[in-house]
This record gives C-alpha cells, structure tokens and sequence, in this order.
C-alpha cells in the first residue's frame, strides 16, 4: 500500500525545485492525514518544520537540500517510500521557555536544539544560574550562556565548546560562551527534569536577549527552562544513520 506523504521546502531554490520534482512523482496528502512529511531544506528548515508540526504525531524525514544537514538524510529521488518504511525514528523532546522581560511581558516558546542567551549591547552580560531555585553561580560574566538538549548538543552548544551528549541520555548540557568570570568555568552537566533559571543583572547597563531555537525575547529580566517531556518531536533516519550514531561520529571527526 503506497504511503500518504506531505512535502515541505525551504524557499531556497533547490529545495522548491526538488519540492516539484517530488509531489509530481508521489503527490501530496495533506499533513494531518500523511504518514509521514518530507522536509527538504537544512537542519534550520527542518527545526522549524518540527515546531510547525508538533500538534501531530506524524514523523519527519528530512532530505538535505541545504548548507547543513545533521537531521537530514541524504537527498535522492528513488525508492523514498521503502526509505521511510525502513527507516529509524529519534524522539526528542524539547525545552520550555519563559521569558520575563523588561516591558512586563512574559514571552514563552519551546527548543529543540537549546535555549540561549546573549548580551545585547558592548558590554559583557551579567548572569545569576539557579537550579531548582537553589542559586549555584551568584555572577556569570561572559557574551552569553545556553542550555542545549541531546539533540541540539552538537549545534551552538558545541560551537561554545560544550560536551555531545548522547540522544538517550536524561541530561542538559549548560554553557557559556567567553565566560570572563569566573575565566575557567567549564559549564555543567544536568538532569534533565530540573528546572534551570537566569537572572540578568544590571539589565539596564548590560541588555540581554534570549533565544529558544529561532524564537527571540529581547530585554529579559529573568528566564526560566523545564523540559518538556509531555511533548514528542518524531524524526526519521535511513538506517545505520540515526541520531545516535549522528551523534557518536561526530566527536570522532
């Protein structure tokens, strides 16, 4: 029995063109009655077709047509249908923001890769880290700080120099970026159901913007994280080149 497939593309103009090619050759079954959508793109299409289609419970199965391509797989036009039916699924689950800003405001929104923030203005940002409302780091000085999940520890979180984590670990990765004080602090490692909070000091002096994957606060005051367990991101993979073994091969490169 053929599949019932939805094609998404990113607006670079491979992937529209690889998006006619495509529905021409399998059609197009609309998202909410599909087995399963087909994301042609780069890792950041594909972040952002996962937040588009996470009232679904229908899995995604990216086919690189853009810079990057850690979720994707390789692009080819045959045989896509038994790709699917032989594929291995990751389930991930994302961050919770909510963020306190300035104007009074609370802004809130979910990240699968991870939950940053940065200093806005010349000057260094000042940051307190409380975990589980205990305070663990009175004064972080540095360009910014992010916590990352499993699937997002190889993105910026890795960029920062923070560790891979392994996709079936329960466990954040929390860094920072150009940390000045203390100089040597390397970050920490936590589970995954704790709630992480920072405080920005001197906000007026040293302005501070938050970013959940591409969702952005700016002004924040405080920014609160919990995972978000009750939430399940589905994503496909040929096999022999699942997540796991994404994550394993990269820190052997």
């Amino acid at each position: 029995m053929a599949l019932k497939l939805n094609f998404v593309a990113s607006r670079a103009q491979v992937a529209q063109k690889s998006l006619a090619i495509m529905i021409d050759r399998y059609g197009n079954a609309p998202a909410e009655n599909a087995d399963a959508i087909i994301a042609l793109g780069g890792d950041g299409f594909m972040l952002e077709t996962l937040h588009s289609t996470q009232h679904l419970s229908t899995p995604v199965f990216g086919l690189n047509r853009g810079s990057v391509g850690f979720l994707m797989n390789e692009y080819a036009e045959d045989n896509l249908e038994q790709r699917i039916k032989d594929a291995e699924m990751a389930v991930i689950h994302p961050l919770a923001m909510t963020a306190f800003c300035a104007d009074g405001s609370k802004q809130k929104a979910l990240a699968i890769n991870e939950v940053s923030l940065l200093r806005a203005g010349p000057q260094a940002a000042k940051l307190k880290i409380s975990v589980d409302d205990k305070v663990r780091l009175s004064e972080l000085v540095c360009d910014g700080a992010l916590l990352a999940t499993p699937a997002g520890s190889t993105a910026y979180n890795y960029s920062a120099h923070g560790p891979i984590l392994p996709i079936g670990a329960e466990i954040l990765a929390l860094t920072a970026m150009s940390a000045f004080r203390p100089r040597r602090w390397r970050g920490a490692l936590l589970p995954m159901g704790v709630k992480v909070r920072f405080d920005v000091l001197e906000p007026e002096k040293r302005p501070v913007t938050a970013a959940a994957d591409s969702a952005e606060a700016r002004d924040v005051l405080a920014v609160e994280i919990i995972s978000a367990p009750d939430l399940e991101h589905r994503i496909l993979f040929d096999p022999g080149h699942g997540l796991e073994e994404r994550l394993i091969r990269e820190q052997f490169a």
